[in-house]
């Protein structure tokens, strides 16, 4: 993941925000330790402020919250945008895909699942997350989010800015090897009966 994707996927809305905290509790935020709310509130600010020790420390903060609290998917979020902005997207991957299977319902869990599926352009699985999130959303600024968000996704595919269409030429490839060894052999079939 590149860092303009990373700058992307990391920009603050108002709709995250109230995605990460539960109606009559705290927000979600309050529940951190002091230093990694400083470094969460930068990150949505702007994630090119932190320095790489930050990112990692932020990181390894997020990792001890949900180890002590592993049920709760919006830690999970949080933990697997900090590894975006990290770098680190396989793990980000793993994190989000946990953060969705703790909190089936959870509007931030599919849409930022499928923003990472998006950015990596796996556009399959980047659809089906955002159709998801814009089924969960509770107000027009969810709504809103997942409508741009699926916007963004149809201009991708329109585009050709897409993986995971590798196999299909591979596919290609193989049906016309297989009809060419066919026809070839049907040829050396009409030669030998010719000679005979």
């Amino acid at each position: 993941m590149n860092p303009m994707m990373r700058d992307e996927m990391m920009t603050s809305t108002p709709e995250i925000s109230g995605a990460l905290s539960t109606a009559g509790a705290p927000p979600l935020l309050a529940a951190l330790p002091p230093q990694a709310q400083g470094l969460l509130l930068r990150m949505f600010a702007d994630p090119q402020l932190l320095q790489k020790d930050d990112r990692a420390g932020l990181v390894a903060e997020l990792r001890e919250c949900v180890a002590r609290q592993p049920e709760v998917a919006e830690l999970r979020v949080l933990l697997g945008m900090a590894l975006c902005v990290n770098l680190d997207a396989q793990a980000a991957m793993e994190e989000l895909g946990e953060a969705v299977s703790l909190a089936p319902h959870s509007f931030v869990a599919h849409l930022k699942m499928g923003e990472l599926w998006m950015r990596l352009r796996v556009m399959p699985k980047a659809e089906d997350h955002t159709r998801q999130a814009a089924l969960l959303a509770q107000n027009l600024a969810q709504s809103e989010a997942a409508r741009r968000q699926a916007a963004t996704i149809r201009t991708m595919r329109r585009e050709g800015i897409e993986r995971g269409a590798y196999g299909i030429s591979w596919l290609s490839l193989s049906r016309l090897r297989r009809l060419w060894t066919r026809n070839r052999g049907a040829t050396e079939a009409l030669a030998t009966v010719d000679i005979s």
